[in-house]
């Protein structure tokens, strides 16, 4: 191959990682539940033009909407409605709701299998779980879990799911396949939030009631750790060594190590901050602030805010609300 061959190949192989640089970055985007709003705002956190972070769209969901799960796969978003008793599924793609499944009791948590299905959803007033196949919405099953639980979490194996039990001030492990409670964790006061590490070996609950993070060895079934943070405590994201933790009454995100356990920052965001979630890269953690109608992107190795969106009224997205690249 001559030269001018070989030069051209080089030429057309950037251009073409480039495009597929873009393409992926434009994929990542936020599902961000918006409750008094009763929508869902769809933020383009990337940019097919190297933009920064902006609205996209917006998709009504009535019934105040608060829990959100998106899929491995991000095809589909499944959003809780407390006040409509359902569990509405949005096609990512498309931008809208394709089905809407009543519900009972109080709809708030919500997680969704690594395979896509079943789903999960916290019960508020009923201490169970309930177990929806969203291709099969009649058939919904139940699961026992604490007093007023939260937060959701499945293992990556899909073997297990952790429930923040916020008015028993435990964690409860279920058993995916029996669909029974085969452990209770005792934790802070009030844990709302729950996130799971990557590989599934430690928890984290945000407690509210004690303004503290508990670390939970998930095989031990144990609290191993409690990290102090700050005021009102209500979701926890990780990405590398880091934990941030959005403390609601102080309007910040404490940073800690997740090996030391140390304290690493303080950040400043918006009034009242509840959802939060990393990026898929890890460079970046969003923040949803609810009196505040914005979403905040933090820089990991900053520890700045580096952009604010307005998404719309009283943000929440409590739960997995990143989309990432759909899977073929």
């Amino acid at each position: 191959m001559g030269l001018k061959a070989r030069g051209a190949v080089a030429a057309l192989a950037l251009l073409l990682g480039a495009a597929a640089s873009v393409a992926s970055a434009a994929a990542e985007e936020a599902f961000v539940t918006d409750q008094p709003g009763n929508e869902v705002a769809v933020v383009d956190l990337r940019g097919t033009d190297g933009a920064p972070a902006r609205l996209v769209a917006r998709i009504p969901v009535p019934g105040q909407p608060a829990g959100v799960a998106v899929s491995q796969d991000g095809r589909r978003a499944f959003i809780t409605s407390p006040e409509g008793k359902a569990l509405s599924v949005i096609d990512t793609a498309a931008r809208k709701v394709i089905a809407r499944i009543p519900l009972t009791g109080g709809p708030l948590g919500v997680a969704v299998a690594p395979a896509g299905r079943p789903v999960y959803v916290a019960d508020w007033y009923g201490a169970r779980l309930l177990v929806v196949d969203p291709d099969k919405p009649d058939e919904i099953r139940t699961a026992p879990a604490g007093a007023s639980p939260s937060g959701l979490a499945v293992t990556p194996d899909g073997a297990f799911v952790l429930s923040a039990d916020r008015d028993d001030d435990t964690v409860s492990v279920i058993d995916a396949a029996r669909l029974e409670r085969v452990a209770v964790i005792h934790v802070g006061k009030r844990p709302f939030g729950i996130t799971l590490s990557a590989d599934g070996t430690r928890a984290y609950t945000a407690n509210v009631g004690s303004d503290d993070v508990s670390v939970i060895d998930v095989a031990a079934r144990a609290v191993v750790a409690t990290v102090k943070v700050g005021s009102r405590p209500y979701a926890v994201a990780l990405t590398g060594r880091l934990a941030f933790v959005t403390n609601q009454y102080a309007g910040t995100v404490s940073v800690f190590d997740v090996a030391t356990l140390e304290p690493r920052g303080l950040v400043h965001v918006g009034e009242y901050p509840e959802g939060i979630a990393a990026g898929a890269d890890g460079r970046q953690v969003y923040v949803a602030n609810w009196f505040d109608n914005t979403l905040s992107t933090i820089d990991v190795q900053t520890l700045k805010v580096v952009a604010t969106v307005e998404v719309g009224e009283g943000p929440r997205a409590f739960g997995a609300f990143i989309r990432r690249d759909a899977k073929p």
